[in-house]
């Protein structure tokens, strides 16, 4: 299984995409906080460092790519074609992708040791504030930008979105192997 596919959702539908990658920023994100509460009780015990190593999966492989279809491909075009309202929060949303990756850095740095099973913790202020972050910030987009792509962008824009966007990822994938 893909961690960029869903049963429901392709790249031919990339707004829904990105929708259903924010389900999964969400989840990976408040397993975040689940886990620093988990290591409070339970201390750095397999169960944390499997969730330690599937929250580092997800944040260093498909949140960077998913920054990068907006960054790199929605935004701009929506910033072209959209009012000035539009492209201010399309600015500000844009630059957060850079404070949410510093913060990121943050708590990747507590996950590394932990997932290697070298013991550890979460600073539970740390994860809480990363849970809230992403998810307002994944409301945000899916509230005040992502409707406007239907409204501004024509189906063969859209189209030509997602390939890119599946393009981005099989190319990944192959520098992986």
């Amino acid at each position: 299984m893909s961690l960029f596919s869903t049963e429901t959702v392709t790249f031919e539908t990339p707004i829904a995409m990105l929708m259903a990658c924010h389900d999964k920023v969400r989840q990976y994100a408040d397993l975040t906080l689940k886990l620093a509460q988990y290591l409070i009780k339970e201390g750095a015990d397999a169960k944390a460092q499997d969730a330690a190593a599937g929250i580092l999966r997800y944040f260093d492989v498909a949140a960077p790519l998913h920054h990068d279809d907006e960054d790199l491909d929605l935004f701009p075009l929506l910033s072209q074609y959209g009012d000035a309202e539009l492209q201010a929060i399309i600015a500000s949303t844009s630059a957060e992708h850079e404070t949410l990756g510093l913060l990121w850095q943050d708590i990747r740095s507590y996950l590394i040791p932990l997932a290697a099973g070298q013991g550890g913790s979460l600073p539970l202020p740390l994860a809480g504030e990363f849970a809230k972050r992403y998810t307002d910030h994944a409301d945000l987009e899916e509230a005040r930008i992502y409707p406007s792509a239907e409204l501004l962008l024509d189906p063969p824009t859209l189209a030509a979105i997602g390939q890119i966007m599946a393009d981005r990822r099989n190319t990944d994938q192959d520098k992986a192997l």
